[in-house]
């Protein structure tokens, strides 16, 4: 496809690539176009072997949304399709003239003339005329009001006169019919089809006729389906034609030797001009537009009208083209592969493109008839491409992106001139006359006229506020009022402008001269100020209003951000705030100084955190915080009533730390955070605890890096977030886990300490005295023993060692017992809640967990010889042995039951050991058998009143009660021999109590 010239106009663009070989063994000689739709145009191809190939090219377009209704916008698909193909035998065809209006092509090949239907559906037609055809061109006027006759009399005249009396008026030779004198003279309008042809030195004029239109015949001589040509006139022509055109009453032909016009009324010839010996071959283009004929000398094109004579001036080509075309307003130039569009009118190289290489052979183009489609074919011998023409918008759009704004007013002044410009401009007028208004100053009139208009762009009046260059620049489009008005230029310059064009008025009324300055202006000239001060709230006025309107992103913050200027230029400093308060497209980076400068910090802030500046906005509230904290500033204080009736008052300093806060919430920034984090929780620690906790943000904050930051004083705000890691974050770094307990085990301490000193340790409010410094208000609602408890007890992830080494010396005994009993240390926890707590409930359901007898059994050493001087714990023991008696060794409760144990107490617990000992179908017998015991028990006590001295040897059972109890308990219990021992002696050392 085509390589393009980036320096050039685009006024055309590929269609579709042709490759003749798939469709002819032979090279490319002729080509035409012809239209027959708005969307459809048909392709010929005449080959060297004698073959017509027919191709259909569809071009559908659309205007797109934003085109200007003054011109004929299209968005096209495109498609090229092969229909059919027909030979006309083996010879090249030198020429093919499309002839819509009657659906015939008549083609030229071998000195034959053929003629042929639009679809090469029926079969080919040779016409029966003389042979050795060179050249042949159809007639064209340039009017449909009158049309002449060969013998120079108007079609007037002749309707008016009878067939004799025009028969009168001949003079010399008739008008032949094939070649047969006919007895009256031939008119044509352009409406017929008659034709120039060149045969030798002739110069033949025919018309072709079909049925009844045929001179001398009826419907019945001859087919209407099939044409034939009539004999108009002879004229004596020159030798070696090469190229013809037929305009008018003027027959221009071209040959190796020069240009030649001849007269079709008179038969007289005269020489144009003569061209040098080596030249490149003639060639005549007629431009249907103007109805006039370019003949070419080598690279240069003249323009002449009907009589030869040069009109408009000379176009001077790159080069001297193998063929021309014409598109309106261009002409069409092919060469080498390379085709070239001059504008007929300025002679300016338009566009260029490349569609093939050096030597590809002779090139041809071919435009539609008429020269006014949009459609173009170049071809090589053995490719054709087709283009089709873009737009006129999309060509006023490329100039302007290529900053040629003096070519983008010619274009519009050529569409204008082609009448390619629409009607429907209603919009574009209001706009041109607002434009028009404002430079002669009446700005609301202006601005009313700019309101009307639903195409005009805010982006429109940006020049007027700010000057070029700036971030707007581009988006100001000038496509539709050039030279109607003076550029765009700030307001300033309209206005200084304006009122010297004032002052020049007066001068000139006073020496006489009229001028186009408003009277009211010359007879009270206005003052820069009100000028000035009219033109910017105007401005602001259709500002406001384009504000309600979808614009697109970069249009709408020039609006914002322009309108902000113009408040400040009047010093509005609530519309100011209400710009900024509200949702907004204002461009900080253009505004900050101004802002700055006037000292509008709260606005600037809130301009800097809608665009997602948070380090200048964080900057500022922060200012506002210090300045309104020291008295600088006066504190805007806010009240809000309650539910209950109060008042909430928030301080400035706080309100400024409340909208900090939300931007730290969302920010990702952890230097931004931490840089922040200080000063907003010195005025309020909840605030610091929602912003380190955010869920808002995309990307969390590193804890260590968090950490580190804290103010170590900030107990609470640690305490909270370390909980929050934690707790909600499932965080499993025993790093984090220590810190916090270590953090809790410190502040649990310290409470312990203040609570054991106060005169009322039950103050709830002395933890958050002592911890919080934002009012009467807490992180936390329980206390921190409980929550370090939960914590010790919930977490496996913290090092228990480093936070008993911290607790080590203080009260926290049941945090103590939680860390011993995660270290295994299972005898210190047992003495915790056994000793220290005297928590049996606990102490027990800590032995359960261990799951091992012995653990009852140890917690039974504690109870019965808690040491350190402390009385044995007989009811924690019975309460022991009730309790979990079945998961005791007997014979070791025995063993650790002391001498001194009430005996009543003892045997409650021989009871109950041996009930565990017992099966289950044996119990009654073993509780009625102890009860028995029992008895003899106390009447041995009794005994023993009166005999203080006896002596019971353990190796002896046979004495007194006692052996009666060793016979009874060895009876019903055979296998467990020890135990009946060990039950024997300690009742028998139990006998003194």
């Amino acid at each position: 496809m085509a390589n393009f010239d980036p320096s050039a106009r685009t006024v055309l663009e590929p269609l579709s690539n042709i490759d003749l070989s798939s469709y002819s063994g032979t090279s490319l000689r002729s080509l035409a176009i012809s239209s027959i739709s708005d969307s459809q145009s048909l392709i010929y191809v005449g080959t060297f072997s004698g073959s017509v190939l027919l191709f259909s090219a569809t071009t559908t377009a659309a205007a797109p949304k934003d085109a200007p209704p003054a011109l004929d916008s299209e968005a096209s698909r495109k498609n090229v399709s092969f229909l059919r193909s027909i030979s006309l035998g083996d010879s090249p065809l030198e020429t093919m003239l499309v002839l819509p209006e009657i659906g015939k092509v008549l083609v030229l090949c071998d000195g034959s003339l053929f003629l042929v239907d639009t679809l090469l559906s029926h079969s080919v037609k040779k016409l029966s005329f003389a042979k050795g055809v060179c050249a042949i061109a159809k007639s064209i006027r340039s009017s449909e009001l009158e049309s002449t006759s060969l013998l120079g009399i108007s079609v007037n005249t002749l309707e008016s006169s009878s067939a004799s009396q025009r028969i009168l008026q001949k003079f010399g030779g008739g008008i032949r019919a094939n070649g047969v004198k006919t007895k009256e003279p031939l008119q044509w309008s352009e409406g017929n089809n008659v034709f120039a042809v060149v045969i030798g030195k002739r110069l033949v004029l025919v018309e072709l006729v079909f049925g009844s239109n045929r001179l001398g015949k009826t419907d019945r001589d001859v087919d209407s389906s099939s044409g034939s040509f009539v004999i108009l006139k002879e004229i004596h022509c020159i030798d070696g034609v090469k190229t013809i055109a037929w305009l008018n009453d003027s027959i221009i032909v071209g040959t190796i030797n020069g240009y030649s016009l001849f007269s079709c009324v008179t038969g007289q010839s005269g020489v144009i001009f003569s061209l040098p010996d080596i030249s490149s071959r003639p060639q005549l283009k007629l431009l249907m537009k103007e109805k006039k004929v370019l003949m070419l000398v080598d690279n240069v094109g003249i323009v002449v009208n009907e009589h030869g004579q040069p009109v408009g001036g000379s176009l001077v080509f790159r080069i001297s083209p193998h063929s021309v075309g014409e598109l309106s307003p261009y002409v069409v130039l092919v060469r080498n592969g390379k085709m070239e569009l001059y504008n007929k009118r300025s002679g300016s190289c338009i566009q260029t493109l490349t569609f093939g290489g050096e030597g590809v052979g002779p090139c041809i183009v071919a435009n539609e008839e008429g020269g006014i489609g949009k459609l173009v074919a170049v071809a090589s011998p053995t490719k054709v491409i087709c283009y089709c023409k873009v737009s006129s918008e999309e060509q006023i759009k490329d100039l302007l992106r290529k900053k040629n704004f003096k070519e983008a007013i010619s274009l519009v002044e050529e569409l204008e001139y082609e009448g390619e410009m629409s009607n429907e401009m209603l919009s574009f007028v209001h706009a041109q006359v607002g434009f028009l208004l404002l430079f002669d100053l009446h700005f609301e009139e202006a601005v009313n006229h700019f309101l009307q208009s639903e195409t005009m762009q805010p982006s429109e009046v940006f020049p007027f506020i700010m000057r070029d260059p700036n971030r707007w620049s581009l988006l100001v489009p000038r496509n539709r009022y050039w030279g109607l008005h003076p550029p765009p230029a700030p307001l300033e310059d309209v206005v200084d402008d304006g009122l010297l064009a004032i002052q020049r008025a007066i001068f000139l009324r006073k020496a006489g001269v009229d001028t186009a300055v408003d009277d009211d202006f010359v007879l009270n000239p206005p003052t820069r100020s009100n000028l000035l001060e009219s033109a910017i709230k105007n401005i602001i006025r259709y500002l406001e209003v384009s504000r309600e309107k979808e614009l697109t992103l970069s249009v709408q913050e020039g609006v914002d951000t322009l309108l902000m200027y113009l408040y400040r230029a009047l010093n509005r400093v609530d519309d100011m705030e209400r710009l900024a308060s509200s949702e907004n497209s204002c461009i900080v980076e253009e505004l900050e100084t101004l802002l700055d400068d006037s000292g509008h910090l709260r606005t600037l802030a809130f301009l800097y955190a809608s665009k997602g500046m948070s380090s200048k906005a964080l900057a500022i509230w922060r200012i506002l915080a210090r300045n309104y904290s020291s008295g600088l500033w006066e504190d805007p204080v806010v009240e809000t009533d309650l539910q209950d009736g109060s008042k909430n008052i928030i301080s400035g300093r706080e309100i400024a730390a409340i909208e900090a806060s939300k931007i730290l919430e969302e920010s990702s920034d952890q230097d931004l955070v931490l840089q922040h984090l200080g000063w907003i929780a010195d005025i309020n620690p909840i605030l610091a605890v929602e912003i380190l906790t955010s869920d808002k943000r995309v990307n969390q904050l590193l804890p260590d890096a968090v950490i580190a930051a804290i103010d170590p004083r900030k107990v609470e705000i640690l305490q909270s977030y370390l909980q929050w890691l934690i707790e909600d974050q499932d965080s499993i770094d025993t790093q984090f886990h220590t810190l916090y307990a270590l953090s809790l085990a410190k502040s649990a301490i310290e409470t312990f300490e203040v609570q054991s000193v106060s005169k009322s340790p039950d103050d709830e409010r002395l933890e958050e005295a002592k911890f919080s410094d934002f009012s009467q208000k807490s992180i936390f609602q329980s206390p921190v023993r409980e929550r370090l408890q939960i914590f010790l007890l919930s977490s496996d992830l913290y090092d228990p060692e480093e936070v008993l080494d911290l607790i080590e010396g203080s009260e926290l005994w049941l945090e103590k017992a939680i860390l011993y009993r995660k270290l295994g240390q299972e005898t210190l926890v047992l003495q915790i809640l056994a000793l220290k707590l005297e928590d049996s409930e606990a102490a027990e359901q800590y032995c359960a967990e261990i799951g091992r007898p012995d653990a009852y059994m140890q917690l039974l050493d504690m109870y019965l010889d808690p040491q350190n001087g402390k009385e044995p714990m007989f009811k924690a023991a019975v309460r022991l042995l009730h309790n979990h008696g079945e998961s005791l060794d007997p014979l070791q409760v025995l063993e650790t039951l002391f001498p001194d144990m009430p005996l009543q107490l003892a045997s409650d617990t021989i009871l109950r050991m041996l009930r565990a000992r017992l099966h289950h179908h044996r119990q009654g017998q073993i509780v009625h058998n102890l009860s028995r015991a029992i008895d003899v028990d106390a009447r041995l006590a009794r005994l023993e009143e009166r005999s203080r001295h006896v002596q019971i040897n353990d190796e002896s059972l046979c004495d007194s009660c006692h052996a009666r109890l060793g016979t009874k308990l060895f009876a019903m219990y055979p296998d467990d021999t020890i135990v009946c021992y060990k039950v024997v002696s300690v009742v028998a050392r139990s006998g003194e109590d």
